[in-house]
């Protein structure tokens, strides 16, 4: 008997479907609307009709993984369940004082993002660890069941706990687990101290806060897909804690942005085919052009670049930091802005033209959809400029009318009083724009020349820019794989688990030896054994890497550096420079 792997990814305007034959390693590709409403019905469209097309068994299928946007989309439009913070007493105010930085610099008038969890809903509560993990002040478990009758009266869904230190010393936020069980049994509940062990109070709490907020509507989500599933005949379940356990549901399809350096590096690929072309080339910017948003990041060696946290809640969160809510978790390294297909173009108060972040997804759409939408998209501009087949959009499954996206362009022409070729070439340009800015972010402002690099453009709409874009980069070379719509998506049948971190700090002239680490991470490694084999992995296929967070002493951030993946001898550490080594 066959099986069969199903990864599927829920965008704004799409839902994409990959199917892979382990016994062949055979490939089908499906690419269907998504249903905002109802995410879970584009879902269950793409997987029936690729059982259906293929002729498979949907009890055959042995694996699957999702990435969606729900939860991000929670956090954008507010939707988040009714949550509260539990703090060290003192302390409740975390969220509310959040950073230094700001969005603009320079903006006197600048926001910071309002926070999650409004200073009402934020408790305190006496007790107190210090940096060491030694308690300081024994917890009031009186003052505990105080806060959660008073949760109870708000009528609260969802809490979240942080409290000071407790990332090394883990103690009394169990206690607090286990009280606010007692009182607010069907609550959910977030700890500091399983999600995000790491020292830096605000963002271990937003980590915190913003899993809290969007747990309960992930996981009604989530219960609905996997019931919906059962009926189908899928007998295997979505792979559990990653998505509210770590906070990954926040950036959809993660694991899929690394599908190109898998198609580069694995199983070598003749000289001419995409992987042999990818591997002459190690070092590529990779470009996705979806139908929200665009993505952007870079590929060195066959490498997936991990960045400790993101920024998530907002629209502006890619184009300057501090406008959205941190997340301590490991993801892949890119940057993304507001420009896909449905991206809109409009005028702003002082007559300039521009375009996004405001999309018109899935539903209307692009003007040429014919569903409604009154407003220009960058699929319009497209079809105006003749880079699109009417008659053969999504392999001619979906027809687009031209005369609605020139009457669309034609309106917004009028209004800048220039000609309707000329606006469509407008918003095409100043959407290149904005995409070249987001190429820029990721090479030359971290010292990489886009000359020295090819550029890999994926998404339904990344090859039409693509030239555009080497152009004004000076990037000598672009490659366009095929089915570039859905070329991410075998990423995501793939899989890559990120540990959970083990705190601890020494500082090198403490540090007994190299083989005081070893019992960490040999129970580190058998967790992820257990999670892998979980999931059908064999032993021969699983490899492991070790990494410290390293710095010197008084710095204020590490640098993760990876360690030998055997038994660590003296001669490791010999001679290096004195510093601090959190998490030997």
């Amino acid at each position: 008997m066959n099986s069969y792997r199903i990864g599927v990814d829920i965008g704004g305007t799409f839902t994409d479907l990959v199917m892979m034959d382990e016994s062949t390693g055979e490939l089908r590709l499906v690419k269907m609307a998504s249903t905002p409403s109802d995410p879970s019905v584009g879902f269950l469209n793409t997987v029936e009709r690729a059982l259906r097309e293929s002729r498979v068994a949907a009890a055959d299928v042995t694996y699957n993984v999702h990435g969606t946007t729900v939860a991000t989309n929670t956090l954008i439009e507010g939707k988040g369940a009714r949550t509260a913070l539990v703090a060290t007493e003192g302390f409740r105010d975390v969220l509310e004082i959040a950073r230094q930085i700001r969005p603009r610099l320079y903006d006197i008038f600048c926001e910071k993002p309002k926070p999650v969890i409004p200073r009402n809903r934020c408790y305190g509560v006496p007790e107190r660890l210090d940096y060491a993990g030694q308690v300081l002040s024994s917890l009031d478990e009186g003052s505990v069941r105080d806060v959660a009758r008073r949760m109870k009266e708000a009528a609260v869904e969802s809490v979240a706990v942080c409290l000071l230190h407790s990332y090394v010393n883990p103690a009394h936020e169990k206690r607090v687990r286990d009280l606010l069980r007692e009182e607010l049994p069907g609550v959910f509940l977030s700890i500091s101290s399983d999600l995000c062990p790491e020292m830096r109070e605000y963002f271990r709490a937003s980590t915190t806060a913003i899993n809290a907020v969007v747990m309960p509507i992930v996981t009604r989500y989530l219960e609905n897909l996997e019931n919906r599933l059962t009926r189908l005949g899928v007998g295997v379940g979505l792979p559990p804690d990653d998505l509210c356990g770590r906070g990954h549901g926040l950036r959809r399809g993660q694991a899929g942005t690394g599908a190109s350096d898998r198609i580069g590096t694995g199983g070598g690929g003749h000289r001419n085919s995409l992987p042999g072309r990818l591997g002459r080339h190690p070092r590529r910017h990779q470009f996705r052009h979806g139908g929200n948003h665009g993505q952007g990041r870079p590929g060195e060696g066959g490498t997936v670049k991990i960045a400790p946290h993101f920024e998530v809640g907002s629209e502006a969160v890619a184009e300057s930091k501090g406008a959205g809510y941190p997340v301590r978790t490991p993801v892949v390294d890119l940057v993304e802005i507001g420009a896909g297909g449905g991206s809109i173009a409009w005028i702003d108060p002082g007559g300039a033209l521009r375009v996004g972040p405001r999309s018109g997804g899935a539903d209307p759409g692009p003007a040429c959809y014919g569903q409604g939408q009154q407003e220009p998209c960058i699929t319009d501009a497209n079809l105006v400029l003749g880079r699109l087949n009417p008659d053969y959009f999504i392999g001619g499954e979906q027809k687009l009318d031209p005369e609605l996206a020139e009457a669309a362009v034609r309106k917004l022409a009028v209004r800048l009083g220039l000609g309707m070729v000329e606006t469509a070439n407008g918003i095409i340009e100043i959407a290149n724009a904005n995409m070249i800015g987001a190429v820029r972010t990721i090479s030359v402002q971290r010292g990489f020349d886009p000359r020295d690099f090819v550029l890999v453009a994926f998404g339904g709409a990344g090859p039409m820019h693509a030239n555009g874009l080497a152009r004004e980069l000076g990037i000598p070379k672009v490659l366009i794989p095929m089915s570039p719509g859905v070329t991410l998506r075998p990423g995501i049948a793939g899989q890559r688990h990120q540990a959970r971190l083990r705190p601890g700090f020494s500082s090198a002239d403490r540090f007994t030896g190299p083989r005081a680490s070893q019992p960490i991470l040999l129970g580190m490694a058998e967790r992820g054994r257990e999670v892998l084999f979980s999931e059908g992995i064999s032993e021969e296929d699983i490899t492991f890497a070790h990494y410290l967070d390293m710095r010197y002493v008084g710095q204020g951030y590490e640098l993760k550096i990876e360690i030998p993946n055997r038994d660590l001898t003296e001669g490791d550490i010999k001679n290096r420079e004195r510093g601090v080594l959190p998490g030997a």
